[in-house]
């Protein structure tokens, strides 16, 4: 039997790939489990410099298999709140990696697929890619994902899809925020390792610090206490190790040492 997650490491990349292609990747909590083992694997390993979530099969991932949707509408509050947990654990984990996280959305994305998709920091899409927050329809929520869904395209849209549970497609998906890149099928992997490799030429403790600073300041008021703050962020990475080496490589002209592997 396949494994339903293929987790795959290589030049600082984790590659986690959902492998579920006969119920178009959609997981249950087995999977949510595994996953989310993944990712702290993932942010443990000081060899990952960047984590790609990805998909097998003709969809990037259908949201929640339907035995498991069957078992859960037997569950009481109190099994049914766990079983939302697990979910909401496993998009908290992604979302607060300190290593870039990039999805690689070949095809649909639906529901809870959808908010793997706007937890991660960078999504790179192709036409074939759809997207659809379905939940209404099954008289639920899309809460667990609202978080990251609401912050990846805004208010305004997520009210739109929300509410109205319509697929729409990857142009419309980049238009709104939700794909950070759309991208012909055939340059989908080329795209990604050009991505990918812009991620790496970033010093590791910087991008954690900047993902750090990125949460502080996005929904922060811009006063007093935000300015000294970001003074403050700025001043610290400047005296740190890679700090340093940073802006020596620059100013000698040279590639700086955490390139080294990749060069």
């Amino acid at each position: 039997m396949a494994e339903p997650l293929l987790v795959e490491t290589h030049d600082g990349i984790a590659t986690l790939t959902l492998n579920r292609p006969e119920l178009r990747n959609a997981f249950d909590d087995a999977q949510i489990e595994r996953l989310t083992r993944a990712l702290h694997a993932a942010e443990a390993d000081t060899a990952v410099r960047v984590v790609v979530i990805a998909g097998t099969g003709t969809a990037f991932c259908a949201g929640a298999d339907l035995n498991w949707m069957k078992r859960m509408a037997g569950y009481s509050y109190e099994q049914n709140l766990a079983d939302a947990q697990s979910l909401a654990e496993m998009l908290k984990t992604l979302d607060r990696m300190t290593k870039p996280t990039v999805a690689r959305v070949h095809g649909p994305a639906f529901a809870g697929g959808t908010g793997l998709v706007a937890a991660c920091d960078i999504a790179l899409g192709t036409a074939e890619a759809k997207f659809c927050l379905s939940e209404a329809k099954l008289g639920l929520s899309p809460a667990t994902i609202s978080p990251y869904v609401v912050r990846a395209m805004g208010v305004r849209m997520a009210r739109r899809y929300f509410l109205t549970a319509e697929v729409f497609d990857a142009q419309e998906a980049y238009r709104i925020g939700l794909l950070s890149a759309l991208v012909p099928a055939g340059d989908l992997d080329s795209a990604l390792d050009g991505l990918v490799k812009h991620l790496l030429a970033g010093g590791p403790q910087a991008l954690a610090k900047i993902k750090d600073l990125i949460r502080a300041v996005s929904a922060a008021v811009v006063d007093d206490p935000l300015i000294a703050d970001t003074a403050r962020r700025i001043a610290e990475i400047r005296v740190t190790e890679e700090g340093r080496e940073g802006i020596a490589s620059f100013l000698e002209k040279r590639k700086p040492a955490w390139t080294a592997r990749e060069s």
